[in-house]
């Protein structure tokens, strides 16, 4: 299953920085897809700890982003939204929210897929 989500500022009317990123729950990876003024890679790892989605680089076990609510080891998100934190020391602010934008529940094979698989 793939999640597209929409990571911005707590304000999106004051602060109009967001990253747009694809969550593959089966290959437990994550893709930036657009962005601007949230600085993350363009791909990374998942980690679902105790109904907290974790956004890694790759091979590194330390969040850049953590989505508080989204629980990604069911067949299905448990939120729509919830409070986004991005550990990057480049961001003045680091708090915010996410919001799901869609759900593809069949398997979906990325046209340029820029995952190490």
């Amino acid at each position: 299953m793939r999640l597209t989500i929409l990571i911005n500022g707590s304000d999106p009317t004051v602060n109009h920085d967001y990253a747009v990123l694809w969550l593959d729950t089966e290959e437990r990876v994550w893709s930036r897809e657009s962005h601007e003024g949230i600085d993350l890679p363009p791909w990374g790892e998942l980690r679902d700890e105790g109904g907290v989605t974790k956004l890694c680089a790759p091979t590194n076990e330390q969040p850049l982003c953590t989505l508080s609510g989204l629980h990604v080891e069911c067949n299905c998100p448990t939120a729509a939204q919830g409070g986004a934190q991005w550990s990057s020391g480049k961001q003045l602010r680091t708090d915010g929210v996410w919001r799901l934008q869609a759900v593809e529940k069949k398997a979906v094979r990325a046209e340029n897929s820029v995952f190490r698989r």
